[in-house]
């Protein structure tokens, strides 16, 4: 018998800060991305496969997926029927208030574990998402918080000083920010090498030991983040496409979906439905 799959992302408006994802992943596989939240999972059947920068983890049912911002992953299936799971992605600035409120860590929070056999927490994180289904705000937010300060409690530290921007890390710095200013029409790798002052394959070691991605890829990420910011706005899928770089719209499809987990077009139905409440579904 053919599983489906599925796939929910969404926000809920007493949970500002946060996006929900609920999925049954079973041919999906998830390009290597990183994110500007923090990935907080439970799963809920199954087995996850996680591609981290430290190697690859397996978490099954029961398990809680942790994830800092820009770190670089891919997820995948880890046994023929796939996984289910439960996602939360609180902002950096959600996670930093809960931390100074409950904990003595200064400046942005860093999860020092990846992959935990942790039921009670992967409980509590459906917990949260069947709130925000019901449309229980309070509980939703109250369980929400409960889970961010029992992981930094427990699996946290204060993040390190960030590196110093001199030699490769300054190339790269400015390389990133070149291509985030030229979304839609790019520089090729030797024109961006040019540009800097270094050369191709100088370019390309000092980026991808800074962001954990070659250059292309992390432009295609770019790309899809702000792809998400126009859709947020009601901008169609086919005019966001255009507008990011993408060369049409199955193109910004396909990548959004290996990136975000579900096509344009659905994200922004659900996007729709938060603003329209009276639109909202269960």
């Amino acid at each position: 018998m053919t599983v489906r799959e599925q796939a929910r992302y969404w926000e809920h408006p007493g949970l500002p800060g946060v996006d929900l994802l609920r999925a049954r992943y079973v041919r999906h596989t998830f390009t290597r991305h990183a994110h500007d939240s923090y990935v907080i999972a439970a799963v809920t059947g199954g087995v996850e496969g996680i591609g981290l920068p430290g190697g690859a983890e397996r978490a099954g049912a029961g398990a809680v997926v942790l994830i800092n911002p820009e770190t670089p992953h891919t997820a995948y299936a880890g046994v023929e029927e796939g996984w289910s799971y439960r996602v939360l992605y609180p902002s950096p600035a959600v996670v930093a208030a809960v931390a100074a409120e409950t904990t003595a860590l200064r400046g942005t929070p860093s999860f020092n574990a990846s992959v935990l056999d942790d039921p009670v927490t992967a409980r509590m994180i459906a917990a949260v998402h069947r709130a925000a289904e019901g449309d229980n705000a309070l509980a939703a937010d109250t369980q929400l918080r409960l889970v961010v300060a029992r992981m930094l409690a427990r699996h946290a530290s204060s993040a390190a000083p960030g590196p110093v921007l001199n030699g490769g890390a300054g190339v790269a710095a400015r390389a990133r920010d070149l291509l985030a200013t030229r979304l839609a029409a790019p520089p090729s790798l030797e024109e961006l090498a040019r540009e800097l002052g270094t050369g191709p394959f100088a370019l390309l070691r000092a980026f991808k030991a800074a962001y954990g991605l070659p250059p292309h890829a992390w432009l295609t990420g770019e790309r899809v983040r702000a792809a998400r910011r126009l859709l947020d706005t009601g901008v169609s899928p086919a005019d966001t496409a255009a507008t990011v770089g993408f060369t049409d719209q199955p193109h910004l499809n396909r990548h959004f979906a290996r990136i975000v987990g579900v096509p344009p077009g659905a994200y922004q139905r659900e996007r729709k439905n938060v603003q329209d409440p009276l639109s909202r579904r269960p």
